[in-house]
């Protein structure tokens, strides 16, 4: 379905048919541009909207079926782009992308949404705004999408940030119990966040290269921007998934830790019955002849040895912090 569609003339949004491939004539008769939003349109709907425009059967696919990486594509003057939004529910801390395709050309862009987009009325608001800058053309507009998706990003960081440090707390906590299940968990959002922004690294880098032409060079410092605050939020997830890397070895390390624990106490208190044991069976053996059975002081003497070797076996323990 259309979201909007609109002709643009030295930056300022002007009244045109209604048809598409009528505001695209008036847009290469006049100089200006049209910019068309799309969301999740089926084959038919996309024939039917932009069928005129002749656009390569790879691209077409793409945008129909999605499900792409972040990429660039040049198909005979129309520059082909896909990127990822990336949103967080805040609920269950689970991590839910959708993409965005634009199929940009001097006279036109085409942008199509999938999944839960991000919504570009306010970008469209927020740019038309700004006709000096809007009147750069539909790379213009190209940069305003992708400089807000990867806001975006750096919005879902800083509360993917608050999970990595609550649960790096519970960690460190003392409390004896394990959260490798909670680290998981959060560990594979923060990788699916990653494979959301990282590939989005290479086609900015091309929209700014020297050799790509089709950027405006008036453009191309507002990329480097835009592609400065991608590496930085690259950089920030893959710290933040180093932590959970670490966090997950502690919480382990601390599990064979207490378990270390628990057996040296379990082995303190055998070793504390063992003693006794040992000499209560030795007297308890019902030979004839066993000097010691005869001595009047054989019982305190016994006696006497059991609690010396006790105390002495539960100092040595306690002083080794074994109970």
């Amino acid at each position: 379905m259309i979201v909007d569609s609109a002709l643009y003339q030295n930056g300022i949004r002007i009244l045109g048919p209604d048809d598409i491939s009528d505001l695209v004539d008036i847009a290469r008769a006049s100089g200006g541009f049209v910019w068309l939003g799309l969301a999740s349109p089926s084959q038919e709907e996309f024939d039917h909207i932009v069928g005129e425009f002749n656009f390569h059967p790879l691209a077409v696919e793409d945008a129909v079926h999605a499900q792409q990486r972040p990429k660039i594509e040049e198909y005979e003057g129309l520059t082909f782009f896909t990127l990822k939004t990336v949103f967080y529910n805040e609920s269950n801390g689970a991590i839910s992308t959708g993409e965005l395709i634009c199929f940009v050309e001097k006279e036109f862009i085409v942008i199509v949404r999938h999944g839960e987009g991000l919504p570009l009325a306010s970008v469209r608001h927020e740019i038309e705004t700004k006709p000096d800058f809007l009147k750069l053309g539909p790379f213009a507009v190209l940069h305003a999408v992708v400089d807000r998706v990867i806001d975006g990003y750096a919005t879902i960081a800083t509360e993917l940030e608050n999970d990595v440090i609550n649960l790096e707390t519970k960690v460190f906590s003392g409390k004896r119990q394990t959260f490798s299940q909670e680290i998981y968990f959060l560990k594979r959002e923060i990788i699916e966040y990653r494979h959301a922004i990282e590939p989005l690294v290479v086609p900015l880098q091309k929209l700014v290269s020297e050799t790509y032409t089709e950027t405006p060079e008036a453009l191309k410092p507002f990329f480097r921007d835009t592609l400065d605050h991608l590496m930085r939020a690259c950089e920030h997830a893959s710290g933040m998934d180093s932590l959970l890397t670490t966090a997950l070895q502690a919480d382990l390390a601390h599990i064979q830790v207490r378990q270390n624990e628990d057996v040296r106490k379990i082995s303190a208190w055998v070793a504390l019955a063992a003693g006794p044991t040992m000499i209560a069976g030795i007297y308890g053996m019902n030979f004839k002849f066993m000097p010691e059975l005869n001595w009047k002081l054989g019982y305190p003497i016994v006696l006497t040895a059991i609690i010396s070797l006790s105390g002495l076996l539960l100092y040595k323990f306690r002083k080794a912090e074994w109970l």
